[in-house]
């Protein structure tokens, strides 16, 4: 059976110019326009790159976890984590956007009794993230971004 995420598989060539727009957008407007309708909120996480030290900007679902907020490395349930995972593991210290309000924030990833709690609100916030989990062997993460 062909479904979205079979659509999503062969869009990944362009899903990297249209998420940078996104940014883009989603940064200009200070999040007035930039959330997608029927979808959870977005956040702009900010990040460098772990060799090259280059600033990169990701769009990504997020969810509120008391004063932290979860964000979750799924890319779409692929076998590799996506590449600004590992650009926090080198950079923790970051920030994030939401509307217009700009929040630095600490990385860090759940251990895994607090990774197991968490996840179960995660997928119940976003579905989708529980059939990405179904698609790959790897176990994916859960990140918390603790408000500095």
């Amino acid at each position: 059976m062909f479904g979205p995420l079979d659509v999503a598989d062969r869009m990944w060539p362009v899903l990297g110019p249209l998420m940078r727009a996104h940014a883009r957008l989603y940064r200009a407007t200070n999040g007035r326009i930039g959330e997608i309708p029927g979808l959870p909120p977005l956040l702009l996480l900010d990040h460098a790159g772990a060799r090259s030290g280059k600033q990169r900007t990701t769009p990504l679902v997020y969810m509120d976890h008391g004063d932290d907020l979860i964000v979750i490395p799924s890319k779409g349930g692929y076998e590799r984590n996506p590449g600004w995972l590992h650009n926090l593991r080198a950079n923790p210290e970051t920030t994030v956007q939401i509307g217009s309000e700009r929040i630095p924030v600490s990385a860090r990833e759940a251990g895994e009794e607090e990774r197991s709690r968490i996840w179960r609100k995660a997928v119940d916030h976003n579905p989708v993230w529980g059939r990405y989990q179904e698609r790959t062997s790897r176990r994916i993460p859960v990140v918390i971004l603790e408000r500095r």
